[in-house]
Parts: structure tokens; sequence; C-alpha cells
């Protein structure tokens, strides 16, 4: 299930676009970006539609997915 970042306050969101970037690992190929700018892309990519937040009721965890590969179906 998609959950609608309009729905979440904006703490609520930074925290899960933090969460989700440690979770995610530090390799980001030739140049390390530090946390603040990464979490700022995820939130932009959010806010922006390129990205989604995709709850699992099966795991009761909310994960960070690109929307093009995401369906509701799935």
């Amino acid at each position: 299930m998609i959950i609608p970042v309009s729905e979440l306050s904006a703490g609520t969101l930074e925290n899960i676009a933090k969460e989700f970037v440690l979770r995610e690992g530090t390799d980001y190929g030739e140049m390390e970006i530090d946390l603040v700018t990464k979490v700022e892309q995820v939130l932009t990519q959010l806010r922006n539609g390129t990205a989604v937040l995709v709850y699992s009721e099966l795991h009761e965890t909310v994960d960070i997915q690109p929307a093009d590969r995401y369906t509701e179906e799935d």
C-alpha cells in the first residue's frame, strides 16, 4: 500500500528518509555523500513523486521504492 507523503508530518517523513539512507549503507561511488545531503535527495524524490513510501502489511514495515517500479497490485 502506498502511503501519501502529504499525510505525514515533516519530521516523520525526514525520520523515514534518514532510516532508509542509513539502512542502504555508505557506498555512493567515487565521492562520498554526507548523510544530510543523501536524506535531502530522498526527500526530494518522495516529494516530486519519483519515489514512493510503501507499507507492507505482511511485514509491518515502510520502505521507499522508485515510483516507476511500483504498482498497487504488487
